[in-house]
């Protein structure tokens, strides 16, 4: 018996037609018919709404108008089409309409990701990058135990140097080192007593990553000054896209690449190479030290674009998923 999937709205008299066509030749073409409301997702009546009624049988789609003449003609090549592979007898086959007729737990996970999946995202992101932000708050409030138990989770994953990294709760929001040249602003030396950090290979920078702060400095968030920039940016898109009802179009990679990778990529590894002491470079790259606004900037572009290159890539991606799941489900409950 055919699977027929009729994609509709309310008060239509085009998709009224189409029932009542379908209706019409259920004797001579037998089948079950699945509704699906488009209105019940936006992806798909971005993908139907405008076409109402579709009709879907196997590997053919109609849209209106649609006549009765077509209709036949669909329903007999279904027909035609499902009893030569009954004929060959094909495994792939049979497994596939074996697997049409229930939703397993597998699917309804899935089914549960394509849903929410951007909600699960920004949930992340915000635990993810608010977490650093919890470790000073406790540090500050005498519950240092606890802060430090964040500070060592995050230590993998980020260089933590509190040169770095941004301070809450003290003097100023950052103690950078002098090589930076931010003018106004206590420098990290001057700040902890802290000398020779500039230097790369010095011991020092070990002390400067494990320094958390104190009491008339603040603390220093667990992720540093590029990487909360990053985080931030991406949850920040992520609320957006969200509240914009998710219509924003991926850039173009090279967009990508350019204002995301680029800035980054020119601060990141200029201020690298130009700190290795190698006299071949010095003469072409003097040293330097990027300021926290760079820092934060470039980052920013970074997870701003990262972001919005991906974040409409998934969901292209689980809107392919939802409505497989949506007229998988159709089709269960009409019986298929």
């Amino acid at each position: 018996m055919l699977n027929v999937t009729l994609f509709a709205k309310k008060d239509s008299p085009a998709c009224d037609e189409a029932r009542g066509f379908l209706a019409e030749l259920q004797k001579q073409y037998p089948h079950r018919l699945a509704e699906v409301d488009v209105e019940s997702d936006s992806a798909i009546n971005m993908k139907y709404g405008r076409h109402v009624p579709v009709v879907e049988v196997g590997p053919y789609t109609l849209k209106n108008p649609i006549s009765r003449q077509k209709l036949q003609m669909t329903l007999g090549a279904a027909s035609d089409r499902i009893e030569q592979l009954e004929k060959l007898d094909d495994p792939i086959y049979k497994y596939k309409m074996e697997k049409s007729k229930t939703l397993s737990t597998g699917d309804r996970v899935s089914f549960w990701i394509a849903r929410r999946y951007l909600l699960i995202l920004n949930l992340f992101m915000l635990f993810y990058v608010g977490l650093p932000f919890l470790a000073p708050t406790l540090m500050n409030l005498g519950a240092e135990s606890a802060g430090g138990v964040i500070y060592r989770i995050y230590k993998p994953l980020c260089h933590q140097f509190a040169f770095r990294s941004f301070f809450l709760y003290g003097e100023q929001p950052f103690y950078p080192l002098k090589e930076a040249g931010m003018s106004g602003y206590r420098t990290f030396e001057e700040a902890t007593g802290i000398e020779g950090v500039d230097d790369p290979y010095s011991y020092t920078r070990f002390e400067a990553r494990n320094f958390t702060g104190n009491e008339t400095l603040g603390y220093k968030v667990a992720l540093c000054e590029r990487d909360v920039a990053i985080y931030l940016a991406i949850l920040g898109f992520g609320i957006v896209f969200g509240l914009t009802g998710r219509r924003f179009k991926s850039v173009h990679w090279m967009v990508w690449l350019l204002l995301g990778i680029g800035p980054i990529g020119l601060d990141g590894f200029s201020q690298l190479f130009s700190q290795f002491n190698w006299d071949w470079l010095s003469a072409i790259l003097p040293y330097r030290e990027s300021t926290p606004f760079l820092r934060a900037l470039t980052g920013a572009f970074f997870g701003l674009f990262t972001a919005w290159f991906a974040y409409p890539n998934i969901e292209e991606s689980m809107n392919e998923t939802r409505q497989y799941y949506i007229k998988k489900s159709a089709v269960i409950e009409a019986g298929g």
